[in-house]
Formats: C-alpha cells, sequence, structure tokens
C-alpha cells in the first residue's frame, strides 16, 4: 500500500488540531500558524485554515443510508475499526453508525461517517478481507 496525501479546509485550526490529535488519536506531524500534517493510519492528511470556512454537503442513497457526498476515510483493519468505533462512540455525532453495510454480498463492508468540526464527511471502514473484497463487483 502507498500513503496517500490529502489536504483538506478547516474553519478553525484550533477545533481540528482537538478533533483529529484528541478524538482520532492522529499523531501531529509539521505546522505552521495555518495548517497541519496528521498521521491518519500512515497517509499525510493536511488540515489547512480558511477562517468561516463550513463544508457543504450532499447525500447519495447506498444501501438504505444517506451517504453524505463528498466524503473521505481510511480503509482500515477490522481490529482497528472495532477499537476506532468503541473509542468514537461517546466522542462524536454518527450520521451513519458504525454498522455493516451489503451483508453476504461481495463488497460486504464495516463503514460509520461522521463530520469534523468544519463538517467535513468522513468514512472508516473495513472488511473481512480486503484482498478479495475492495473492489469485489
Amino acid at each position: 500500500m502507498q500513503p496517500f496525501h490529502l489536504a483538506m479546509p478547516v474553519g478553525n485550526l484550533v477545533a481540528a488540531r482537538e478533533f483529529y490529535g484528541d478524538v482520532l488519536g492522529c499523531e501531529e506531524g509539521r505546522s505552521s500558524e495555518s495548517w497541519v500534517d496528521f498521521n491518519l493510519y500512515g497517509h499525510q492528511f493536511v488540515v489547512h485554515e480558511v477562517p468561516g470556512y463550513t463544508a457543504t454537503r450532499y447525500h447519495n442513497p447506498v444501501d438504505a443510508h444517506q451517504v453524505p457526498v463528498p466524503h473521505f476515510g481510511v480503509v482500515l483493519s477490522i481490529e482497528q475499526w472495532q477499537e476506532l468505533a468503541e473509542r468514537l462512540v461517546t466522542n462524536v455525532d454518527f450520521l451513519i453508525e458504525p454498522t455493516t453495510r451489503f451483508a453476504r454480498q461481495p463488497g460486504e463492508q464495516s463503514t460509520m461517517f461522521f463530520c469534523d468540526p468544519s463538517g467535513n464527511a468522513l468514512e472508516f471502514k473495513a472488511f473481512r478481507d480486503i484482498e478479495a473484497q475492495l473492489f469485489a463487483s
């Protein structure tokens, strides 16, 4: 797996630091007065402060849920996903609570959706067999 790089706007850098650092547990890397690098499960995730920014979201129906669009996230191991779900249950308001989608189908996955303080939607998911299920049709 090659790490990815993603940069996202946030409305308040202090709130973003608390959310990504304290709530999600991402280690902080380089930073300045207007941006912060985080280690998001081995990927470089950068938040850039854009004062007053709030994400605009739309929804798309997927497997009986209204999935927020746009969204981003990471595919985790089942163990990492379960640990994160247990930690977040009292720390975030879920858009879609931890659940299994596409049960007994090729793309069966554990998934959860929630937003950061700026309204950016995040999805964290896991597969029992990532090699067989990630791109299964």
